[in-house]
């Protein structure tokens, strides 16, 4: 009987459906489809999870503004991040609206929850509210008479329920403390502890002055507040409110959430809270990402700077925006999006560096080695130290995958490219079909071991090239992930003729 693989449960945030999606969306899911993407590789039985949020009182004006209803306006935006999808073909197994029947249900049966835990009562709310954050603030975060980041803001007085959030600061701080890796990186940890540390008021977590919402159970006056409504998702997905479903046991405690550094708020402090009130196990651990600025400038709809990441893929094409976007920053930093730098570093790393690699190669196996892998002769030290660190680079790529290291897993494997470029250029297969044939055919064998290793792994970052790669050297598809490394490659296998796989970009 074979062994069961053991599961791992990504998320994305579900996108607020008020406008388009924008690069930091794609950022955002690309990152959570490459750990998906390298998960399933790696023998991992992955659920990958996306979607959108689609109530609260924005989209209710955005509505009205239009002259549609609610639920036609977030049917239209949706579509558009369904697009964005398969756009960049994300393996997500599943994609969730809240306005879904079976989310609804889930969100409602944890407010019950919470209510049978008396962690809910009803008063009124007196305060600042910032409808394009969906966010509520205390007098003391309001700036100027706007919210920190620059939004206006309202005083809203409604009655509402409320959540008793101080009662939890020293349990979240406890979680913090005894699960350091809980929030990542360090920076967005601190903020939180920061945050908690400073005293947690009880959280308003119902609306009364509008009606585009989950309606709170047994009061239908009140829907519940966009942010109790939409973190539900994450076990909805998983069969919640069957807490014996199996997918619920098995993955919820695998839960990797990948979301922006601006709602790490939500989910460290509020989510953590929910959950341990309503005594419901927590995810494993929370990522948050940094922005990306364009050109040095912070991307707002008010400045009309944002960056579509369907005219960037017109330009670039998939692979190149994935590869630029996942390798140009340490993940968890804020970074700048320029098109020279796009071009430059996809030029070097892709272009010059696996392209011309994988055609140097291939090319003259096709034209000098009968059109063939060929079959090696005896490794010199030389073959045989490159051929460790390629067999070496997959064990290093899980150990950045397992922390969301995203830029250093880029880096493991390029660092193998590099190294084949120089051992290509020290061998020189050219000149050794003139004097040494022998010795030619073992080299272009041991290049071509080292390309089907970066391929296999790269399918996580550049899927599309990787699979061309593969096709050129002619691996079975039951052959492509990293197990299959373990056995060597065959040689005496013919290739088709060898295609460009990146293009350079002028």
């Amino acid at each position: 009987m074979s062994t069961p693989k053991k599961p791992y449960y990504i998320t994305t945030p579900i996108y607020y459906v008020n406008a388009k999606p924008h690069i930091g969306t794609a950022y955002t899911t690309i990152a959570a489809d490459t750990l998906a993407r390298f998960m399933r590789l790696d023998g991992r039985d992955v659920k990958f999870l996306t979607g959108t949020d689609e109530h609260g009182q924005k989209v209710e004006q955005a509505a009205l503004k239009q002259g549609v209803t609610p639920q036609k306006f977030v049917n239209d935006i949706s579509q558009e991040f369904q697009k964005l999808n398969d756009l960049f073909e994300f393996t997500n197994d599943a994609f969730i609206k809240t306005t879904d029947a079976h989310h609804k249900k889930s969100a409602q049966a944890l407010w019950m929850k919470l209510v049978e835990n008396d962690q809910i009562y009803k008063s009124t709310y007196k305060g600042w509210y910032s409808v394009r954050d969906e966010q509520f603030y205390n007098e003391d975060e309001i700036v100027d008479g706007k919210a920190p980041n620059g939004t206006e803001v309202t005083w809203v007085e409604e009655p509402s329920y409320f959540f008793k959030l101080s009662k939890w600061a020293d349990k979240l701080l406890e979680l913090y403390e005894n699960n350091p890796d809980f929030v990542a990186p360090q920076s967005r940890l601190n903020e939180i502890k920061s945050f908690v540390k400073g005293g947690l008021n009880d959280l308003c977590i119902s609306r009364s002055s509008f009606k585009w919402g989950i309606p709170v159970p047994n009061d239908p006056d009140h829907v519940m507040y966009v942010w109790v409504d939409a973190l539900p998702n994450y076990i909805s997905n998983l069969g919640f409110p069957d807490e014996n479903a199996e997918d619920f046991k098995r993955f919820w405690p695998e839960a990797i959430h990948i979301l922006g550094k601006d709602i790490i708020r939500f989910h460290g402090v509020y989510w953590p809270a929910l959950l341990m009130a309503a005594g419901l196990p927590l995810p494993k651990r929370l990522f948050a990402h940094g922005w990306w600025t364009n050109e040095g400038q912070k991307i707002s709809k008010s400045l009309g700077n944002t960056i579509d990441p369907f005219e960037i893929v017109d330009e670039f094409g998939t692979d190149e925006v994935r590869y630029f976007l996942l390798s140009s920053v340490s993940f968890g930093r804020d970074a700048d999006f320029s098109k020279d730098t796009l071009k430059t570093k996809v030029n070097a790393d892709l272009a010059n560096d696996l392209g011309n690699l994988v055609q140097r190669v291939l090319s003259f196996a096709h034209k000098h080695a009968d059109g063939q892998i060929p079959l090696p002769g005896e490794l010199t030290n030389t073959d045989k130290a490159l051929l460790k660190k390629a067999a070496e680079m997959p064990a290093q790529v899980r150990e950045h995958a397992n922390v969301q290291a995203l830029h250093k897993m880029c880096e493991a494997i390029w660092t193998i490219v590099g190294d084949a470029n120089r051992y290509m250029d020290k061998e020189e297969p050219w000149a050794l079909r003139k004097t040494d044939t022998k010795r030619m055919k073992t080299v272009l064998y041991v290049l071509a071991d080292v390309i089907r290793h970066v391929a296999i792994v790269a399918q996580a970052i550049v899927p599309k090239a990787a699979t061309k790669i593969l096709d050129q050297l002619a691996i079975p598809e039951d052959q492509r992930d990293i197990t299959s490394l373990d056995s060597p490659l065959q040689g005496g296998v013919d290739i088709p003729k060898p295609e460009g796989v990146f293009p350079r970009i002028t």
